[in-house]
């Protein structure tokens, strides 16, 4: 097993990682780094006197790109020495007030630490078995799942199933394309029930449940117009990119999906905690973990029995929801929907739910690409003209619900509203005068 001083700096670039901080140096790689061996091409030595920032990144991409290589091919050793230089070169930028050569720099030092995390967690966690496929098992955790299903959860189940149809073959291709198990386009049953608009009490959002920071990570934008966790498409794709990296960290879909519910971090915790440091098998963890994960993935697995043969456990499932055709057109302006809605002849709602990234019953005061059910662009491109653009001076409310924690000056800053606007729309005297659960009404300037 290699053994040099950027050991330990693995090692805290894995945990950093992990935790979704990049540490700003790592003091073992500082130092003295044992050189890489046997790197054709890919060895960099670094000269001061001639190398400028942009070519040492550029470089220390390289190095990255070799150790993907080596760690493809099974030579854990020599990519972790690629990834050893890699990481000692990007020490030697001083990017200075440069923005790009600052987030190039940050970049690579979050996919280097992605790496490492990757590599370590590959040696010492990953279950034995079949790593590919989902492990179809069946079980006392198992059947109590089927039996709630059954009967405390059975209508919950019905009318999810019922929703699926409106997504689940999109869902299904895009795993299949990246070649993931298309099972896993029955997730959105146990974290949404096949909502879009689902929310959990820790704001946990949409079909895949992304809450604010995983989403972020992501790639799922959010601001005061849009938060794309709420499209079935984007965080879709958001699911698939987070599902490969934790089954890139663990190795086994049981393990994974434990990992999904809670965090990465709550379950490397859990298997730290075990005398032996790998899994045998998901049950080996089981006891170990939350209350609520530690039923996920027998739930996903009583979901996917039930489905396969629904008569045995007493089902009878009617054919489910169709998706409905859309196209899109592209705004230049911001419009309120149920205005465009009335002009399609369509409800309002029916344009929100084509739409459910929107937050505000409107598009943004941007060139937006918006749904609109298929047959209808030519109807909506010929009426714009005639349509009202939204007042700039015109003020719109939303509602938000007062949450522990939460005082009017974080609830300003949130909505980018005016915290005095909200007192006096709300009839408060004092910016203290706020309890939990209150609903308030929030004044917005439009920006169009």
């Amino acid at each position: 097993m290699r053994s040099t001083a950027f050991a330990k700096a693995a090692v805290a670039a894995f945990f950093a990682a992990i935790l979704g901080v990049l540490p700003a140096t790592t003091p073992a790689a500082e130092k003295a780094v044992a050189p890489a061996q046997g790197i054709e091409k890919k060895n960099v030595v670094l000269d001061e006197r001639k190398s400028t920032d942009g070519s040492i990144l550029d470089d220390a991409l390289d190095l990255i790109e070799a150790a993907q290589e080596y760690w493809t091919k099974g030579d854990e050793e020599r990519a972790i020495e690629a990834l050893d230089q890699a990481y000692a070169s990007i020490l030697e930028v001083k990017a200075g007030v440069d923005p790009k050569l600052m987030q190039s720099k940050e970049d690579l030092r979050f996919t280097i630490s992605k790496r490492l995390m990757e590599i370590y967690a590959s040696r010492h966690i990953a279950a034995k078995g079949n790593h590919r496929e989902i492990p179809l098992t069946m079980n006392k955790y198992v059947m109590q799942e089927i039996k709630l299903l059954q009967g405390r959860d059975r209508r919950y189940f019905i009318k999810s199933y019922q929703r699926s149809g409106r997504y689940r073959d999109e869902i299904a291709k895009a795993f299949k394309d990246a070649g993931l198990p298309e099972e896993l386009s029955w997730l959105p049953l146990i974290e949404s029930g096949f909502k879009i608009r689902a929310q959990s009490p820790a704001r946990a959002l949409g079909l895949w449940q992304f809450i604010p920071s995983t989403g972020y990570k992501y790639g799922l934008r959010r601001n005061r117009w849009i938060d794309e966790r709420l499209d079935p498409v984007k965080s879709t794709n958001a699911a698939v990119s987070y599902l490969t990296d934790l089954h890139e960290i663990f190795g086994d879909w049981a393990t994974v999906l434990a990992a999904y519910n809670c965090g990465e971090g709550t379950v490397l915790r859990a298997i730290s905690r075990q005398k032996k440091g790998y899994l045998d098998s998901f049950w080996d963890l089981y006891e170990r973990l939350p209350y609520e994960t530690a039923h996920y993935f027998p739930r996903f697995l009583a979901v996917l029995e039930i489905l396969k043969d629904p008569a045995r456990y007493g089902f009878t499932l009617e054919e489910p929801d169709s998706p409905v055709p859309f196209e899109e057109i592209t705004l230049a302006r911001s419009l309120r929907l149920r205005t465009l809605a009335k002009k399609l002849g369509i409800s309002g709602r029916d344009l929100a739910d084509l739409n459910p990234e929107l937050r505000r019953g409107a598009t943004p005061a941007a060139p937006y690409s918006l749904k609109v059910p298929a047959g209808k662009g030519e109807v909506a491109l010929a009426g714009l003209e005639a349509l009202r653009e939204r007042s700039s001076r015109k003020t719109t409310y939303v509602f938000h619900r007062v949450a522990s924690g939460e005082t009017l000056s974080h609830i300003a800053v949130r909505y980018h509203a005016n915290m005095k606007a909200i007192m006096k729309t709300n009839g408060i005297a004092k910016d203290s005068f706020i309890r939990i659960g209150q609903k308030l009404k929030i004044p917005l300037n439009d920006i169009s």
